[in-house]
């Protein structure tokens, strides 16, 4: 693979002007495909989740799942889209090893929602994204390149399919494209993304795992020289399937593009390939003469026609949306803007909310998620969520620490034993005996010998200098291996030594 010139970034953004659009893809969370009754569990066994009308064997025809059509107009309302009172579905003609019947059953010029909007927070200042349209249609089976290095068909010794996501309900929202935000262009891509992830996630259509491709994305990118009339030719980097890859891949794409641009040469309207190894895009094939799909009417399913009664119901049925929970989660716990921002940039906002609602004091619950258990994911290499505790496990371990039955330090080594899966925070404070020790005869004697062990501290305290205590109750805590209360220890000290 060459290596592109790429122009330093804060040259790109003095010199041209950045447009980007993107075309996500949502597979649904059905129970069913889109047009058959065929599972949809990730992860089968390949080709175990097909029949003949998946495979688009003669004879079989399709019927229109109802809670995919369902789900796809939550969506539109949720964007604030206009919801159509008639659609239907349209064969989009194109011949890929995937497609078992050379055509993707899609719609075209009659999609269920157009027109809405999502707007997206970035360092304080808020971006609107206009959204064109949400449209549904059915995935592709899944192409596995063997032999190779890449994964990719170039260099591989042989290719197998698995047809397994075909016919998935796939729900496509397609943004117009998106101007005027200069050098915040990576991440508002970014943050547009993590948004509308929130949404799909809060309507519950889809589990939007994006390591699972229930979410991607194609990245359009296009620049121009600053103050110029007309966009520039965009490339389109496919399938991108991270929130910080599609941050990535739009700043690579100004970079090169920039640079291109600053050596005379044109851009080729392309799609790209995006490598997650080094951030950079490659080459994929030409779109410099538009693909003609021959798009036209799917003669065998009748049109959508929601009623207007039933999509009012569904608008008025929607789940509270993250960017009003989030208003409501910030009056109710009394956090600034920043420090919501931080629990939504962690991805703690919901274990939070699922915390607090277990019981714990929203502090509490913040800190916990904020601080250790942050620390631990990102030593582990894994995501906030992924971490082997459940909120309700972290209430219980605030709810010790608020009893006195263990403090902060003792808290730590319970969180130990939770997540190797020893039990829940109470049983690890019972079978490693991590219970703080209050005053009793054991206690006394340590105090005793940390005072016997350190005449000088002692003599200084009662001196006038009591800070000088703080090593005395150091000296408890460690030969206690941090079980001691600190506040009982400080007690019994200033009584023997200050008496």
């Amino acid at each position: 693979m060459t290596t592109d010139r790429l122009l330093e970034f804060d040259d790109v953004v003095a010199r041209y002007e950045p447009v980007f659009g993107l075309e996500t893809h949502v597979e649904l969370g059905t129970a069913s495909k889109m047009f058959c009754g065929c599972a949809t569990t990730f992860g089968a066994e390949p080709n175990t989740q097909t029949c003949p009308v998946c495979l688009a064997l003669p004879g079989a025809l399709p019927v229109a799942n109802a809670a995919a059509i369902e789900a796809t107009i939550r969506i539109g309302l949720a964007l604030g889209c206009r919801i159509a009172s008639w659609s239907r579905f349209a064969r989009k003609n194109y011949f890929y090893p995937d497609i078992p019947k050379g055509f993707q059953t899609s719609q075209y010029d009659e999609p269920l929602c157009t027109a809405g909007h999502l707007d997206v927070e970035v360092d304080g200042e808020t971006y609107r994204v206009e959204i064109e349209r949400v449209h549904l249609e059915e995935d592709t089976g899944k192409n596995l390149h063997v032999g190779g290095a890449t994964g990719r068909i170039h260099g591989a010794d042989h290719s197998l399919v698995d047809f397994n996501r075909a016919g998935i309900p796939l729900v496509e929202i397609v943004t117009r494209p998106v101007p005027g935000v200069g050098a915040k262009a990576p991440e508002v891509a970014r943050a547009y993304v993590a948004e509308l992830r929130e949404i799909l996630l809060a309507l519950g259509v889809s589990e939007v795992r994006m390591e699972q491709g229930n979410l991607r994305c194609d990245v359009n990118t296009s620049m121009a020289p600053v103050g110029s009339l007309e966009w520039g030719t965009r490339t389109e980097t496919k399938n991108v399937n991270s929130l910080r890859s599609v941050e990535r891949s739009v700043r690579y794409e100004m970079r090169r593009q920039a640079a291109l641009l600053d050596d005379g040469e044109r851009i080729l309207q392309e799609t790209r390939h995006f490598h997650e190894d080094t951030g950079s895009t490659s080459a994929g094939r030409s779109k410099e003469e538009a693909t003609d799909y021959r798009y036209f009417p799917e003669p065998d399913l009748v049109p959508v026609a929601p009623d207007a009664a039933w999509v009012e119901q569904l608008a008025a049925d929607l789940a509270e949306l993250p960017a009003a929970r989030r208003a409501r989660l910030r009056e109710e716990w009394g956090l600034s803007d920043t420090e919501m921002a931080w629990l939504v940039n962690a991805g703690a906002l919901g274990l939070v909310t699922d915390t607090v609602a277990a019981g714990a004091d929203p502090a509490d619950a913040r800190k916990w998620w904020l601080g250790e258990l942050s620390r631990r994911a990102k030593d582990a290499g894994v995501e906030l969520a992924d971490l082997a505790i459940t909120p309700a496990q972290v209430a219980e371990l605030c709810g010790l620490v608020a009893a006195g039955t263990v403090n902060d330090q003792l808290a730590r080594q319970v969180l130990d034993g939770v997540l190797a899966g020893e039990g829940s925070p109470a049983q690890v404070v019972q079978s490693r005996g991590l219970a703080v020790m209050g005053e009793s005869d054991e206690l006394g004697a340590a105090v005793d010998a940390a005072i016997a062990g350190a005449p000088d501290v002692v003599e200084k305290v009662r001196g006038g200098k009591v800070a000088a205590l703080g090593a005395l109750v150091g000296a408890v805590m460690k030969e206690t291996r941090g079980k001691a209360d600190a506040a009982t220890v400080r007690r019994m000290l200033e009584e023997r030594v200050l008496r």
